[in-house]
């Protein structure tokens, strides 16, 4: 016996329908069992330590933990494609940094993509940089330093974190936006960097206030500037660049969550929304400032603000990389 064709079409909706259902259900009682949360640095560091203090808070929201994976090496980029290989469940998250998914697009000759390979979930935190010299150097505010940066250049030098470290693509920036030359020191790490700095090794870092601070409440070192829109609560007497006189130049790492490509959407809104309410705890808040991070407005929480703000990074500062030919490959 012949079937209709209205008949045929219904009978393949209905079995469309039984085959979908799984992953329906699947998102729809996301999650059963615990999420990995990969953190592309050791512990113990400040990128995981902002990754346990949100994972804490977000266990309650989603109902099982988070478990974070330490994958350290090569700037991130081998925890970030551990993340980018693995199902788009929801169960494997990275939490990624200016670092992994902005500047190592430039830096390594990476396996995946790091826009096209990943879904935004959430902007976490964020942290201006700061300008600091040694003690010893006579300027008095940002204009004198780099007055004397010119007339010094072969005292002039900048240490790092190493190559390819925000501070280092900052101080090239700044070499760009002031006419200076500055020799760049890398170092294996912002703590080492600043022990050389504060013996008057070298000249100058720009880094970190959770770097910075400690050693300008000791009185260590020289404050210049904030490299942000407004002063530092930790530090009200420093100024912003914008104040000292290098308008616009704002330099800020950032913190934010991503899944792998193809992650269902309302998972990632699960996602998103364990997030929003850890940041709007105020214990979590509070950890985050004690460690000198800044959490973004809410508006600014989303996956798309995430992603816009991912794009305009790259748009800005791989351009600059390229140009100084730095690669870490």
């Amino acid at each position: 016996m012949k079937l209709s064709r209205r008949r045929v079409l219904g009978q393949a909706a209905s079995i469309g329908a039984l085959m979908a259902a799984p992953g329906v259900a699947r998102a729809e009682n996301y999650p059963t069992r615990p999420i990995t949360l990969v953190v592309p640095y050791a512990a113990g560091g400040p990128a995981d330590t902002v990754g346990r203090v949100l994972a804490e808070r977000m266990r309650a929201s989603l109902g099982e933990p988070i478990v974070i994976e330490n994958v350290g090496g090569a700037n991130g980029s081998i925890a970030v494609g551990r993340v980018a290989r693995a199902p788009p469940d929801g169960y494997m998250v990275s939490l990624g940094l200016w670092n992994t998914h902005v500047s190592n697009r430039a830096l390594y000759d990476l396996k995946y993509d790091v826009l096209d390979d990943f879904e935004p979930v959430a902007l976490l935190a964020s942290f201006p940089l700061m300008i600091i010299a040694r003690k010893d150097i006579p300027a008095k505010n940002l204009e004198e330093l780099i007055a004397w940066l010119k007339a010094n250049p072969s005292k002039a030098t900048q240490g790092s974190a190493g190559a390819g470290s925000m501070g280092h693509i900052a101080g090239i920036h700044f070499q760009n936006t002031t006419g200076t030359k500055i020799s760049h020191v890398p170092y294996r790490g912002s703590a080492p960097a600043m022990q050389d700095l504060v013996a008057g090794h070298i000249g100058m870092m720009i880094d970190a206030p959770v770097t910075i601070l400690p050693q300008l409440r000791d009185d260590s070192i020289k404050a210049y500037a904030v490299l942000a829109k407004a002063r530092l609560s930790q530090a009200p007497k420093v100024p912003t660049g914008d104040e000292a006189g290098l308008p616009g130049f704002h330099v800020s790492n950032w913190l934010g969550f991503w899944a792998p490509k193809g992650t269902p959407k309302d998972i990632v809104a699960k996602l998103n929304a364990a997030a929003v309410t850890s940041l709007a705890d105020s214990t979590v808040r509070q950890r985050l400032a004690d460690l000198g991070y800044d959490v973004p407005p809410r508006e600014q929480q989303s996956p798309e603000a995430l992603g816009q703000l991912q794009k305009a990074e790259i748009d800005k500062w791989v351009p600059i990389i390229e140009s100084a030919r730095i690669r870490n490959d």
